[in-house]
């Protein structure tokens, strides 16, 4: 139930669609009596618009997100690990699997990273977790267009253990961790994007399992590195992966899915410095 309300939920609230039904309030109000509404609602959405093209308030909230869990250097992974886990994300497998082609996405980061990583330790377990994350449609899981995709990459797919059920973050950690039963000890190496990261990290803790982050894909310098300029589907596309993300995160601690509000790389060493 969680997963059919969270979609529904940011298919009203999503910044695009708000800013579009505040317009259409507004163009309704100025053939009624209340037009001086009309005129204010929609001179608010033009100055609001404005200042998402102007002042990069999305991408300082990505870069609040994707500080979170910095950028880690391949080197400075252990030199032996005994699982790999990619989150699904980087591909639409419907239109991959009506055009007959791998169709990728912003986040494809994920599986290349990730047969990266397989190639660097060849012994390693890997796992690829997300069927469908489409309210509508779960014909067709990501995985099974994962497969052909990391094959062109030169990485056998056979390796790849595939978790095709799981619909969300929090699924994905629970029916990953289910499907390789980890041993205490052992160590995991969890691959998605960094802006993803604080959520997908606080589900697998939750589920009871340390990964260790490698976070890919970043879009965003650091925080504190902005500049002004004008650019407002730029700066509305980062606002709305920011909201989708910080609502995520919201929705998530305040019913249980994930340890903390926003996760981050420094919270296990703070656990431990206080025990």
């Amino acid at each position: 139930m969680f997963f059919e309300v969270s979609k529904l939920v940011w298919a009203l609230t999503m910044p695009a669609h708000v800013l579009l039904l505040l317009i259409v309030i507004g163009a309704v109000l100025l053939w009624t009596p209340w037009r001086r509404g009309g005129r204010l609602l929609i001179t608010l959405v033009a100055l609001g618009s404005v200042f998402i093209a102007v002042v990069p308030v999305g991408t300082w909230m990505i870069a609040y997100l994707e500080d979170r869990f910095p950028a880690v250097a391949i080197a400075s992974l252990p030199p032996k690990v005994d699982g790999i886990i990619s989150l699904a994300g980087g591909i639409n497998q419907f239109v991959a699997q009506a055009r007959k082609q791998v169709s990728t996405g912003g986040s494809i980061a994920r599986i290349s990273e990730f047969v990266m990583l397989a190639n660097r330790y060849p012994e390693a377990k890997l796992v690829f977790a997300g069927g469908s994350g489409d309210l509508f449609r779960q014909d067709v899981s990501e995985a099974d267009i994962v497969a052909e995709y990391v094959k062109l990459l030169g990485l056998d797919p056979s390796r790849i253990l595939f978790e095709k059920r799981s619909r969300n973050t929090y699924e994905n950690a629970v029916a990953a961790r289910q499907f390789v039963n980890p041993k205490p000890g052992e160590k995991w190496v969890l691959v998605t994007s960094a802006r993803h990261m604080p959520r997908a990290v606080g589900c697998f803790r939750k589920a009871g399992w340390a990964v260790i982050p490698y976070p890919v894909g970043f879009v965003t310098e650091s925080t504190g590195i902005f500049s002004l300029s004008f650019n407002f589907i730029g700066g509305l596309g980062h606002l709305q992966y920011a909201v989708y993300e910080m609502a995520g995160l919201l929705a998530y601690w305040l019913t249980g899915r994930t340890d903390r509000l926003f996760p981050s790389a420094l919270d296990e060493l703070v656990s431990t410095a206080g025990t």
